[in-house]
């Protein structure tokens, strides 16, 4: 009795546990050209948008049974090009959660880029 009532805790918790993934799906759209692309980023591993360093640290997915919402928390760096003789700094520009449903609630401000959540994958 004991050993079902613990299966079916254990399976009641991984169903209502969030969905966490390796994978970050982010667009990004360079405002001069209009130009926009999805971006696959893994976590943990930075990803070039033009000058733009996005690494993803965490991607959550809620489950098919509640309200849909893809989470991805990013930290954004700028590598603007150095002038000459001056040597390449590198910017904090942006460090938080990115929401799919929500864009604006929490937005990477960059005068030349944009990003936005869309999905996390396995």
């Amino acid at each position: 009795m004991k050993r079902a009532v613990f299966a079916a805790l254990v399976m009641f918790a991984a169903a209502v546990s969030p969905a966490y993934a390796q994978r970050a799906v982010i667009r990004g759209l360079d405002k001069v050209t209009g130009h926009a692309r999805d971006y696959t980023l893994s976590i943990g591993r930075p990803t070039r948008i033009g000058t733009l360093e996005v690494i993803a640290r965490a991607c959550y997915k809620s489950n098919p049974e509640e309200t849909p919402e893809v989470r991805i928390f990013v930290d954004v760096f700028d590598h603007p090009p150095a002038r000459e003789g001056e040597e390449a700094e590198r910017r904090d520009i942006f460090h938080g959660w990115l929401f799919a449903s929500s864009p604006s609630i929490s937005a990477v401000d960059h005068p030349t880029y944009d990003i936005w959540a869309i999905d996390c994958r396995a």
